[in-house]
């Protein structure tokens, strides 16, 4: 695989954008269902999403996919493509202006093509294994990094409080006491495909939630590999933590955020 494989995903992201755009005064008559309690799609998740896979098997009908709404499609290959059409969907749907669009290639369950696109900012992260991750904002890609804090003091972290994990909220708001305890503050967007993207960009310090999927951070995590960053589970294992339950910084952030989430985190949420 070459670049072309960022050109087709930044094509299809930017198509699924202009759907996701297109409905976004519509959104009362949207037709929307609850997957499971408290976790909504909506007909542009769908229509998003087929905007995205017929892109991609144009260009590369030999891949698999794996998407948030259509589940996993396509041929068995080790080249996978892992998909969140709308990441935001319940911003979006109370219309609150910010969501965005997250592709990702995987290579043997490793990332190496990231796209997260916010198509109301109009701002393009790219990332390539290897070849570092950028930030286009209309006027060309620009390199980005992870930030330079050395710990958690006045350190920006973000967080999700996920719908289906709530049986670990005691342990949640233990965690989010402990970084506050250091950090400057913490912020919840709704968005974690975005909140990864951040922290690539160092507009966030670090990032940790529990419970998310593989299209909720594929492409997130390869942004901030190859911003410079680290990118975990609970426990300091490095990889996409097959839990769900992440945490992302920069070295430093991330080694701190790891130690004190792991004092309040249960024996599950420490779990491979």
């Amino acid at each position: 695989m070459t670049r072309p494989a960022i050109t087709i995903a930044v094509r299809a992201a930017r198509a699924a954008g202009n759907v996701i755009l297109r409905y976004m005064n519509r959104i009362d008559g949207l037709a929307v269902v609850e997957k499971q309690r408290m976790d909504f799609a909506s007909e542009v998740d769908k229509l998003a999403e087929a905007e995205i896979v017929k892109e991609l098997r144009r260009a590369y009908p030999d891949h698999g996919i794996l998407a948030e709404e259509g589940g996993a499609s396509g041929k068995k290959s080790p080249l996978t493509w892992v998909i969140d059409p709308l990441d935001g969907t319940h911003n979006y749907l109370r219309g609150i202006p910010h969501f965005s669009v997250s592709i990702a290639l995987l290579d043997k369950g490793v990332p190496v093509y990231g796209v997260v696109f916010d198509p109301l900012r109009g701002e393009l992260f790219t990332a390539s294994k290897g070849d570092g991750a950028y930030l286009d904002k209309g006027t060309g890609p620009t390199r980005i990094r992870v930030g330079k804090r050395e710990n958690l003091g006045g350190a920006m972290i973000a967080t999700g409080f996920p719908y289906r994990q709530r049986a670990h909220l005691d342990a949640q708001l233990a965690m989010t006491r402990a970084l506050l305890g250091q950090a400057e503050d913490i912020r919840r967007s709704g968005s974690a495909a975005l909140d990864l993207a951040y922290t690539a960009a160092g507009r966030y310090d670090g990032y940790f939630e529990i419970g998310l999927k593989p299209w909720d951070m594929a492409a997130g995590v390869l942004l901030v590999h190859e911003a410079g960053g680290r990118y975990g589970d609970f426990a300091g294992r490095d990889g996409i933590p097959a839990s769900g339950n992440i945490i992302a910084g920069n070295l430093n952030v991330a080694k701190a955020m790891t130690d004190a989430i792991g004092a309040c985190a249960t024996p599950e949420l420490l779990k491979a």
